[in-house]
């Protein structure tokens, strides 16, 4: 199995490597263009718009509008370059963060304050399949 098929086999798991990195590199581009408080604000003017200078998948530029995490990480987004989207919008990494994992902020927060997600069923994809 090779290192890319074992973190594939994890859930929730995506690893960001040179493949991934070029895939995301336009939308990454993007998030950091809003490192800067003019782009910020002619974003929030006009979102559709102001992708257009960026040369974006189309699925990209729907998770981008749609804010979609998950799907932008799937698609090349690095989570540091992302929080400059979430940021603009005023979200926290906690709060994206319960997003990604489909629970709300303070369910999010206690389950790290207790540890974090318990690892039985959450291994290997693979496990599952095995379970039937």
């Amino acid at each position: 199995m090779t290192l890319q098929q074992q973190f594939d086999d994890i859930p929730g798991t995506t690893l960001f490597d040179a493949q991934r990195s070029r895939q995301g590199y336009h939308l990454n581009m993007f998030c950091m263009s809003l490192m800067k408080a003019e782009n910020r604000a002619a974003f929030k003017a006009n979102e559709a718009g102001f992708l257009e200078q960026f040369p974006l998948t189309p699925a990209q530029r729907d998770a981008i509008l749609k804010r979609d995490w998950n799907g932008m990480i799937a698609l090349g987004g690095n989570i540091y370059f992302l929080a400059k989207l979430f940021s603009t919008d005023g979200l926290s990494f906690q709060h994206v963060a319960a997003l990604m994992t489909g629970s709300t902020q303070p369910e999010y927060a206690q389950m790290m304050l207790n540890g974090g997600r318990c690892a039985d069923g959450n291994r290997s994809k693979s496990e599952w399949q095995q379970r039937g």
